[in-house]
């Protein structure tokens, strides 16, 4: 081996024994004995201080965590309280009495005896028709009467001492008949000339003017009674044994919030097939004519009255897969009870079952709450 050689060897064996000179010596340990000082502060997640021992386990050393904060909500203390149970409908307005005012016989107009939209009583002239042609026949007829009239006394007379027979008797009593039912005939003519209003009320605008030709199928005016005036509007069939005729009903008309009440005077014998619906009229007072028909009405029909009902908020309530529920504060905690739903009204809802008198309601922060969550009541009402 050459010189060269031997020397990288010998360098190599040399770096060898150094690494193995410089390598730390492990410390044995005997099972069970407690670590030392050195060894404790170099073990990995170890805990500094006198006498302290290391805690184990996921998450070891951070401690237990803040406890959440109360959730702030407001309260109802339940008492009983008086509910109307009512539903509301829509409904029309409609004059007590109308009629359209048209000429039974055809002719021109000579007078009209009303004003628009004035009042009248019954039995008033409205319209006057011409009627010269008829006044004339009624004096033909009326000559042709009293004739028949005396030629009939004189045939009965002669009939008693038998100067004439029985036929020639009748044959003239005959043609006086006949001749005052003519006369009577134009009388109810003539009457017809004379529009005269039917019951009092309000007339409405004219259509013609004095001079037209009007005959039955001409439109001269209207004529309303609206005091009262009649509320017809209906309720779902489901309701038809709740309603009878003498009860009172509240309804508003568009336009105006003033409530004015009716009293229901008749009932339809039958449910609609085509809408299910049970249709109901009432009468109102309108002494000073605000109320005109052809309005659209709000009505609100009462049902029943409950004396002793429990109320609590609709946002109160919450449901989940077993059913309705509210949450009640406990000793700073939500404490859930279930409840059985009643009526409702636009805020309220009757509960039925599961709550009593006394009772204090969460009836704010429902969604944010859980069972048993910590709640501080900000509002108690």
């Amino acid at each position: 081996m050459s010189f060269g050689r031997l020397s990288l060897v010998l360098a190599v064996l040399v770096f060898l024994g150094l690494l193995i000179f410089l390598r730390p010596k492990k410390t044995d340990v005997p099972a069970g004995a407690p670590p030392t000082a050195a060894a404790a502060k170099s073990a990995p997640g170890a805990v500094s201080g006198t006498g302290g021992t290391a805690p184990s386990g996921p998450g070891a050393g951070a401690g237990k965590g803040p406890a959440m904060p109360a959730v702030p909500v407001t309260a109802l203390v339940l008492h009983t309280q008086k509910l109307d149970n009512s539903i509301t409908s829509t409904g029309n307005i409609m004059a007590n009495e109308e009629v359209e005012i048209r000429s039974e016989v055809q002719g021109k107009i000579v007078r009209i005896a009303f004003k628009e939209g004035a009042r009248v009583k019954k039995g008033d002239l409205l319209v006057k028709i011409d009627d010269a042609e008829l006044q004339a026949r009624s004096l033909q007829a009326q000559a042709r009467r009293k004739l028949a009239e005396d030629n009939e006394y004189r045939m009965r007379m002669q009939l008693k001492i038998e100067a004439v027979s029985q036929k020639d008797y009748e044959q003239s009593l005959s043609e006086f008949n006949l001749a005052k039912g003519e006369s009577q005939l134009l009388k109810a003519q003539l009457d017809k000339t004379e529009l005269r209003a039917p019951f009092g009320g309000v007339v409405g605008l004219k259509q013609v003017s004095e001079g037209a030709f009007v005959g039955p199928n001409t439109l001269i005016t209207s004529l309303q009674e609206i005091d009262p005036v009649k509320v017809e509007f209906a309720v779902p069939g489901k309701y038809a044994g709740w309603i009878k005729p003498g009860q009172i009903v509240a309804f508003t008309i568009q336009g105006s919030e003033t409530r004015h009440q009716g009293k229901v005077y008749a009932v339809d014998p039958r449910i609609d097939p085509g809408s299910r619906t049970l249709k109901l009229r009432a009468l109102s007072p309108n002494a000073d004519g605000r109320i005109l028909p052809g309005s659209f009405a709000n009505v609100d029909v009462p049902l029943q009255t409950l004396d002793a009902a429990l109320l609590v908020p609709t946002e109160a309530l919450s449901a989940d897969a077993r059913g309705a529920k509210v949450f009640l504060f406990k000793a700073g905690k939500a404490e859930p009870r279930p409840v059985q739903a009643g009526l409702r009204t636009d805020s309220l809802v009757q509960i039925t079952s599961g709550l009593a008198a006394g009772d204090t309601v969460i009836t704010s922060g429902v969604v944010q709450i859980r069972p048993g969550s910590a709640v501080t009541l900000s509002r108690v009402d």
